[in-house]
């Protein structure tokens, strides 16, 4: 017998639903990435635009269907680091690869630390380790990144690849453990 989803349930569907979005759209970006970047500085360029600009859009979503920009403090403040990101890699673009690895590092290091607040607040919710585990693992590439930009001969949109493979395969598993839970609130959540 079917009981009536509790508000948890349905917490952890909708993540269950978003990771496995998110993971999709970084597997597609990552793979652009290394198959289509090195055909063309502008797709490259483009590339390197829209990763963040795609944060900030998940961020958005996410948040209004959690209750709204305004309950959501963390998602909100990476909204805006996100879109100001995007902004900032425009410009770094014309500065060089160096200065857009910089600019990744610095977000790498800020959407990090709202991603691990954003996963602690949603611990009961299932599946957040991972997430935990990713928002540690982006802050610790962001400082990686700043330090290779000035110390690799010619960075470039590989390094952020392989940062964001890692961020697809976090999504994954926490889709995957969502997904095995069949979106059940933990035992001491209900």
């Amino acid at each position: 017998m079917d009981s009536a989803p509790t508000p948890d349930n349905g917490q952890a569907g909708w993540l269950r639903t978003y990771s496995y979005l998110r993971f999709a759209v970084s597997a597609a970006w990552v793979a652009a990435a290394f198959l289509l970047a090195p055909l063309s500085p502008t797709l490259t360029a483009a590339l390197l635009v829209l990763y963040p600009a795609w944060d900030a859009l998940a961020n958005v979503v996410d948040a209004q269907r959690n209750g709204g920009l305004a309950r959501n403090l963390s998602q909100l403040i990476n909204v805006v680091v996100s879109a100001i990101t995007t902004l900032a890699v425009a410009v770094a673009l014309g500065q060089g690869m160096a200065a857009v690895i910089v600019v990744f590092g610095a977000w790498a290091i800020l959407s990090g630390a709202l991603q691990l607040t954003t996963a602690v607040r949603r611990w009961a919710s299932g599946g957040q380790w991972a997430m935990v585990l990713s928002g540690a693992q982006s802050a610790l590439a962001g400082g990686f990144f700043v330090v290779s930009a000035t110390t690799m001969p010619n960075p470039g949109i590989a390094l952020i690849a392989g940062y964001a493979a890692f961020g697809a395969v976090y999504f994954l598993v926490t889709a995957v453990w969502l997904s095995l839970r069949g979106g059940r609130p933990p035992e001491h959540a209900r």
